[in-house]
């Protein structure tokens, strides 16, 4: 876990609001959404989203639906 992201603590504070897919359940939204934070609170491009939140562009997809 990086500085930052979502603890185990305030997940159930935030998961009511976050999304389903639509099939149920998204899989990794925990780390599709702490590198939105990590973009959030750094301003850098999409595309150096750093490699332990998967690929930018899944996320990037993710974050405009």
């Amino acid at each position: 876990m990086a500085r930052g992201d979502l603890t185990d603590e305030e997940r159930p504070l935030i998961e009511p609001h976050l999304p389903l897919g639509e099939r149920g359940p998204i899989p990794n939204l925990r780390q599709q959404f702490n590198a939105v934070m990590w973009r959030s609170r750094t301003g850098s491009p999409w595309r150096d989203l750093r490699a332990e939140y998967g690929p930018w562009s899944t996320v990037y997809d993710g974050f405009r639906s």
